[in-house]
């Protein structure tokens, strides 16, 4: 839905640009779509974490299940992959390492929210520098880089360094046994 949506956005504001000639309208519209684009990020990146984290709790249940059927009832072991308990989370696809965040669905929409925003902060970064807002005739680009880029990276940062916080987290969380019966 995310990705919809910023494909979306992102033709809309191609179809603007060419009827408007990058005109006061497509900078109305842009200052409107990549700000909203990008909240609707930050709310898919959340989401998205969140998912991620509840899996990991998954895959560590299925990995105590897997060692109770080797302890209680050793002739499943044929049926059942062997590995070492402190691989077992790794057999499942899920491990913990510095690019880890780069590789998750959560991360992904993080880099795009990240340029969503950036380019938000470098096409309001133009109208300023530009000191008049009709006709926008000489469009500044280092203007808008030098704006728009460490904007888009310092919002990539937060959400990669949240999102490995929150992993941390995940997997310093001891699992809780259900004693409801």
């Amino acid at each position: 839905m995310f990705l919809s949506a910023v494909s979306g956005g992102l033709v809309a504001l191609g179809l603007m640009a060419t009827e408007t000639r990058v005109g006061t309208a497509f900078y109305a519209m842009a200052l409107i779509v990549l700000p909203a684009l990008a909240f609707v990020g930050v709310a898919t990146f959340a989401r998205a974490l969140q998912s991620g984290i509840e899996d990991l709790g998954y895959a560590r249940r299925i990995a105590r299940l897997r060692a109770y059927y080797f302890d209680n009832a050793p002739e499943l072991g044929p049926y059942l992959l062997s590995v070492p308990q402190a691989d077992r989370l790794h057999v499942q696809g899920l491990w913990f390492g510095r690019s880890q965040p780069f590789v998750t669905i959560a991360g992904m929409v993080a880099a795009i929210t990240s340029l969503l925003a950036g380019s938000a902060v470098g096409v309001l970064a133009t109208l300023i520098s530009d000191h008049s807002l009709p006709p926008l005739s000489d469009h500044s680009l280092p203007a808008t880089l030098l704006a728009g880029t460490p904007a888009g990276a310092l919002l990539l940062a937060v959400l990669i360094r949240h999102e490995r916080a929150a992993w941390s987290r995940a997997g310093r969380t001891p699992l809780i046994a259900d004693t409801k019966t």
